[in-house]
């Protein structure tokens, strides 16, 4: 198993940046694919980005395209969600998650605790 715990939300004005940061424990870091998912008032989970477990190939939805880049630090057992030009409607709670890429091809067995961020206008 791997636990997962976000960092770095908080408030920002509309344009501004924010990096997340997501810190495993537990089993070998590089078992896992990672994502980052959000979910905001009212709606749904939605997917945000994701990550191979070597970095090497990312898939981001419409709505980060541009503004959003995942990365991870397999050394330091983190990945993390940079993103820019923040808009009100990302305003949301964003998750950390894991797939063990040996056990699932499509499930997010681990979340984090998610952490909050809030773009003001």
């Amino acid at each position: 198993q791997v636990q997962l715990v976000e960092s770095g939300g908080g408030l920002v004005q509309a344009g501004g940046s924010l990096r997340l940061s997501c810190e495993a424990s537990g089993r070998t870091f590089s078992r896992y694919i990672m994502a980052w998912f959000r979910q905001a008032p009212g709606k749904e989970r939605e997917f945000v980005v994701g990550i191979s477990w070597d970095g090497g190939t990312r898939v981001i939805s419409d709505s980060g395209k541009g503004r959003f880049t995942i990365s991870r630090d397999n050394a330091k057992n983190t990945v993390y969600l940079q993103m820019s030009s923040l808009k009100p409607e990302d305003t949301a709670v964003y998750y950390c998650a894991a797939r063990d890429r040996f056990i699932s091809a499509t499930t997010y067995n681990y979340w984090g605790q998610g952490t909050q961020v809030t773009v003001s206008s």
